[in-house]
């Protein structure tokens, strides 16, 4: 590997001190590792600071949903890993909102060759994320990384993770001001900062230019700053407005107002502020619940804010709240082209149909930003490095990642968007589609992620072959909708604010798995991410095309003057959602039609076995399905209840259908179980709970909680605007249910 080398004699020497020192420190807590003398708890966490992630192992393959290509790549293992030193791993790079040089892009390909698969894959928060690595080979990629100003300090972790922001900031018609410099200083601020490094779970910050476009996606964040402006004695006064609380997950929260307007110089003050708050009072035993939107919906946002503010009364002055704003006016990006209007000559239809989808004219007159559209948010090590090449050439320095898996070049020349089309287009990326129901969004799933359920990948392989042709002659009304995908409920494919969007799960039919997907309708992408979909039901892998077709039909057929998707999924209601999509979610016997039983991208029959701990011993019988059966109607009520207004019955409900549930596992071994909730809370607790018979890596321990604090507060209790948690919770207990079923089997089982 000549690049492995060579790379010391031309970058060794640009290491930054303090990052040297931190990998070096890396590198010895790895060694004393190997020698048994630091726990492996303590070293898992330092190592999720650097970065460093385990990641599912799938014998060397990589399914894309048309191909199953084996891996190869240096010390590839040919058998299923035995411990996480022998495991090809992922380590996670962060981009801090989305920006990067040629020179940075040209390391990546290196490393993705040297170390990976040849694959720069990029996140939905504007990290790129390197798979199959062997942690030995991490602290040389660190140092590689550090040379050209990248760390993968705090990229994951219980940490403040990658500072985004929306990718056009500074060329945006329609923002208030360039959020950049501020996202900067942030990400300066915070990265090792001593006030966080005590959090029960994670922190995501983001940063938007305006409040009505998608750009940051302020609503699902933990924190998040939406860009404003007053005027104050004739001056105007830049400012944010601050949200907390944000976040998706299990149990998505919208985030709250904290402040209307945060000046310039309070900005890292009060962060700081509600960073020592969150540490101070966030959970910390139970992680399911250490997330800052649930200490917001704990103490309600009125004491939080009180508590943040008196928190920033007592913080000792740092200079560096306010040091960056002298570079605030300064920062710019210098175009290396003049801008030129482009002259509508001779151009080809490829060009127009992808300048229709993928160029966006810049404030600055002549200029435009091109997205590079990334199936999948793959790039392999040769386009990356034509990608750099084409940036010194066009743009320079002024590319960055999207939120939507794409990346974009800044500063193009109008006159010149012929030549770059053309240049992207000899190296595959000049795809069009980009931004449309044809650029779909995907996480992982079960390509390499452990909590992987379905094969979030795979499906959005197959959809693209679906809508691909809905670029040019489809309908306005569908083309700029979003579809977007996740291997399971935590949302990485960001499924909960899109359009159509789609989590996995599975189902059990005549004793065998069925990979399934949750289907989410009506999310709102505009407005920084503004309202969240609605689950409807569970449909088999295998008909989710059809799902797409039906849904879209009936939206081109029914919808009213522009009106649009959500309002229109809401005037459909989730009542006549659910039955004209009911019979998909029927499932042929195996030997009926054993395709049912796979996933997309991947022909083996589908199977679990490698996610959780193994089946318990036990027997479950008949009745159990009845049980679970009846608390999926009575969640599906309980979700009606919420959406007419009838708040208190959906807490009531919610809390009902989580009894049916675990009565009706209670029951596989204590017949006589009543229908009190007293005994059914204590029976669980007693036989699944404190047995972790319910756990599993997908949180069965977290999702039991919902049930005992439901219990706790009397089924209805709480304050009215937590009835839509108390709906979502039971959904996720039921699917918990479900699952610790699944794992005790129904062989043998007795009515």
């Amino acid at each position: 590997m000549e690049g492995v080398g060579s790379w010391h004699e031309k970058l060794k020497d640009r290491i930054p001190e303090d990052l040297g020192r931190e990998v070096d420190i890396f590198e010895t807590q790895m060694e004393l590792r190997r020698r048994g003398e630091v726990d492996e708890r303590l070293f898992a966490e330092t190592r999720l600071r650097r970065g460093v992630y385990g990641q599912r192992y799938d014998n060397g393959q990589r399914h894309d949903g048309t191909r199953t290509q084996e891996l190869a790549f240096r010390d590839h293992p040919t058998k299923g890993p035995e411990t996480f030193w022998d495991a090809p791993g992922m380590v996670r790079i962060k981009i801090p909102y989305g920006k990067m040089t040629a020179e940075q892009v040209d390391v990546l390909a290196e490393l993705s060759e040297d170390y990976s698969d040849s694959i720069s894959h990029v996140t939905t928060r504007q990290d790129i994320q390197l798979h199959f690595v062997h942690i030995e080979d991490t602290p040389d990629m660190m140092r590689r990384l550090a040379a050209v100003g990248i760390t993968t300090r705090e990229a994951c972790g219980n940490s403040v993770r990658n500072v985004t922001a929306c990718h056009l900031a500074g060329v945006c018609k329609t923002e208030t001001f360039d959020v950049t410099p501020y996202a900067e200083a942030l990400k300066e601020f915070l990265l090792g900062h001593p006030d966080v490094q005590a959090f029960g779970r994670k922190m995501k910050p983001a940063f938007s230019g305006c409040a009505h476009e998608a750009c940051g996606l302020v609503n699902m964040h933990d924190v998040g700053y939406i860009a404003v402006a007053r005027e104050v004695d004739g001056k105007v006064e830049r400012g944010f407005e601050f949200f907390v609380g944000g976040g998706l997950g299990a149990i998505p929260h919208p985030a709250q107002l904290l402040t209307d307007f945060v000046t310039e110089e309070e900005l890292l003050p009060l962060t700081q502020a509600v960073c020592r708050v969150f540490a101070r009072l966030g959970e910390k035993e139970n992680r399911g619940r250490a997330r800052i939107k649930f200490l917001v919906a704990k103490l309600g946002i009125e004491e939080f804010r009180k508590l943040v503010f008196e928190e920033r009364e007592t913080l000792p002055h740092d200079p560096r709240w306010t040091a960056y704003l002298e570079d605030v006016e300064a920062y710019r990006e210098e175009p290396v082209r003049k801008g030129v209007a482009l002259i509508n000559g001779a151009l080809t239809p490829a060009f127009r149909a992808w300048h229709d989808t993928n160029v966006r004219a810049q404030r600055q007159d002549d200029y435009a930003v091109v997205t590079v559209k990334c199936p999948l948010g793959d790039l392999t090590a040769d386009q990356m490095r034509s990608l750099a090449e084409i940036a010194r050439e066009f743009t320079g320095d002024t590319l960055r990642l999207t939120v939507e898996q794409n990346i974009v070049l800044r500063w193009v020349s109008q006159e010149d968007l012929p030549r770059l089309h053309a240049a992207l287009d000899a190296v595959d990326l000049a795809t069009p589609g980009a931004e449309t129901i044809a650029d779909l969004t995907a996480c992982p799933g079960t390509d390499t992620c452990k909590l992987g359920i379905a094969a979030s990948r795979g499906l959005v392989a197959e959809l693209s072959n679906h809508v691909g042709h809905l670029n040019g002659e489809t309908d306005p009304a569908i083309k700029a909708l979003r579809i977007k995908a996740s291997g399971c409920f935590n949302s990485c494919g960001q499924h909960q604010i899109s359009d159509i969007g789609f989590y996995g799960i599975s189902r059990k039919k005549g004793g065998r798995l069925v990979p399934h997907f949750q289907v989410v309708l009506g999310g709102k992408w505009v407005e920084n991410g503004g309202s969240f979909g609605m689950a409807t039901l569970a449909i088999p892998s295998k008909n989710i095309p059809e799902v797409v077709k039906r849904v879209t039909g009936r939206f081109v057929e029914e919808r009213e003057p522009d009106e649009t998707f959500t309002a229109f999924i809401g005037r459909l209601g989730k009542v006549e959602v659910k039955r004209f999509l009911q019979d998909l979610s029927d499932i042929p016997a195996f030997e009926e039609d054993p395709s049912y039983y796979t996933d997309w991208g991947d022909p083996r029959v589908f199977t679990m076995e490698d996610y959780g701990e193994g089946e318990c011993a036990g027997e479950i019988v008949p009745l159990v399905e009845f049980g679970l059966q009846a608390s999926e109607r009575e969640v599906f009520e309980a979700q009606l209840y919420f959406d007419s207004g009838e708040l208190e019955q959906a807490k009531a409900m919610a809390y009902k259908a989580m009894l049916t549930a675990a009565q009706a596992l209670v029951k596989t071994e204590f017949h006589d179980i009543t229908a009190e909730p007293d005994q059914i809370v204590t029976e669980f607790r007693a036989r699944f709970h404190e047995t972790k018979r319910f756990h599993d890596k997908f949180a069965g321990a977290k999702f039991a909680n919902y049930l005992f604090l439901a219990h706790d507060v009397g089924g209805n209790g709480g304050r009215p605007e937590q009835a839509r948690d108390r709906v979502q919770e039971a959904q996720l207990f039921i699917e918990a249910a479900y699952k610790c079923y699944e794992r005790i089997g129904t062989a043998g089982a007795t009515a």
